[in-house]
């Protein structure tokens, strides 16, 4: 619904403006500046998080991203095609299941790392 009220708003802004710019052309310039929007307000916070080294993060919000576009497309590629009956609960239950798997593999490797930190630590102490 909410997509639907910005969509007539800037229809009814093109039609109001007599600006004459034909859908495709809207979806050039709303989608585009949206997107530009986007890099500005991401690309500090991506950097501030790589100069500190959270690049995990990083990655997790790439692939969270492509785990939902992907969710997505498989329930309307089901809709289209008719080969299953799309349902939000499958939506659901696919983006719960990469994020259990994701703090599954999030906690050992955090263990793995203390570990072996804690190993470091030891042999550093054993030269003095």
């Amino acid at each position: 619904m909410w997509v639907s009220r910005v969509h007539d708003s800037i229809l009814g802004i093109n039609d109001s403006g007599q600006y004459n710019l034909t859908d495709k052309q809207l979806h050039f310039w709303v989608i585009g500046i949206f997107g530009m929007a986007l890099i500005l307000l991401i690309q500090p916070v991506f950097k501030g998080l790589a100069e500190n080294g959270h690049t995990l993060v990083i990655t997790w919000i790439y692939v969270f991203t492509m785990v939902v576009v992907l969710t997505f497309a498989v329930e309307i590629g089901q809709w289209y095609s008719g080969t299953g009956v799309p349902e939000s609960e499958d939506i659901a239950y696919g983006i719960t299941g990469f994020l259990i798997l994701f703090a599954i593999y999030a906690i050992a490797r955090a263990t793995i790392i203390t570990i072996w930190r804690m190993i470091k630590k030891e042999d550093e102490y054993e030269e003095f």
